[in-house]
């Protein structure tokens, strides 16, 4: 296997974690670094000691690379994805995409057009307790699922000031959060139609009207799926959760469910439960190292293949919801 070269924009924690784990498949060689931080470049050569140092994108861009991993603010996702797939680079990004469906759009298109391969990191999809849930549905072992309960709340809010600035975010818990609930729903579930979407978003404890121009730090929301199936979400920013974090995620079926929930307020460590009944029969528990694999992922496809993967389609259905949360249907 000839290892791709790769450019990274962006690398502090989050962007210096996801090179570790492309550095580790030995499907990549990290052949230049981008970010205004000296500490976090610094950070970087633990994983590409010997990667060029360089000030833009620009100047990124002009090196022979095969791919390029954006960690950079929401609000420059975008952009600085089609600018990478029009020079004819294959691009793993960050969440979200894009700030809204149009921004995503555009750079799905862009994809296509260029014919290169387009990630973005919705690592939860990745989690060994999501996998068994997958396992479960494929096998028909709940029946017929019927209806979802996903939640995320975090005790802490980013520490970062351009997240609580939506034109440069592109909203608050619901797009940092909330997308990974609703990928997570719709992956699970096969990406049905969405029929009917409601919501409620709120700022310190205030019902924000629609539409939305704060930054909302709780929210839930209502998805009427294909099939007379029902989705609810709830996710929060800075709520008095008792814990870190409370996150999870029940499937609920004719025959069964099955419930992810992380362990202790743990962000990282999950258990799956198979339930019937009153009865319950533990399927996965930690430890489970989950949070590059998306990014292996993506670098060992890009080692092998550089075109287009007709599974980004899916990004824009995920981002199609994210809108329609921010800006609900109205009840007929």
């Amino acid at each position: 296997m000839t290892r791709a070269r790769v450019g990274f924009l962006g690398v502090g924690w989050i962007g210096r974690h996801r090179m570790e784990a492309m550095v580790a498949t030995g499907a990549i060689e990290p052949v230049a670094v981008c970010d205004p931080s000296d500490e976090c470049l610094e950070g970087a050569r633990d994983f590409a000691p010997n990667a060029e140092v360089v000030p833009s994108l620009e100047a990124l861009l002009d090196l022979e690379l095969d791919g390029v991993v954006i960690a950079t603010p929401s609000a420059h996702h975008a952009a600085q994805s089609q600018a990478a797939l029009e020079r004819g680079l294959a691009v793993f990004c960050q969440k979200p995409l894009g700030r809204d469906l149009r921004e995503a759009q555009q750079v799905i298109e862009a994809a296509r057009r260029a014919d290169r391969l387009l990630g973005v990191d919705l690592s939860y999809r990745h989690t060994a307790a999501s996998r068994a849930i997958a396992s479960l549905m494929q096998e028909d072992a709940l029946g017929r699922v019927f209806g979802a309960e996903l939640t995320f709340h975090n005790a802490y809010g980013p520490d970062k000031p351009w997240f609580y600035d939506r034109a440069q975010s592109g909203g608050g818990c619901v797009i940092d959060l909330g997308v990974h609930l609703v990928d997570l729903a719709l992956w699970l579930l096969g990406f049905p139609e969405v029929r009917a979407v409601t919501s409620r978003l709120y700022a310190k404890g205030e019902l924000l009207k629609s539409p939305v121009h704060t930054v909302e730090d709780y929210a839930v929301a209502q998805l009427d799926l294909q099939g007379e199936r029902t989705v609810r979400l709830a996710c929060s920013w800075n709520l008095h959760a008792g814990r870190d974090a409370v996150i999870e995620a029940a499937f609920y079926g004719t025959r069964g469910s099955a419930v992810l929930r992380n362990v202790n307020g743990s962000f990282f460590d999950f258990e799956v439960d198979l339930c019937r009944g009153t009865e319950s029969e533990r399927l996965v528990s930690p430890p489970d190292d989950w949070g590059g694999r998306a990014a292996a992922g993506w670098a060992r496809r890009l080692a092998q293949d550089r075109t287009f993967d007709p599974a980004a389609e899916e990004l824009a259905a995920v981002s199609q919801v994210l809108d329609r949360i921010y800006l609900p249907d109205v009840r007929r």
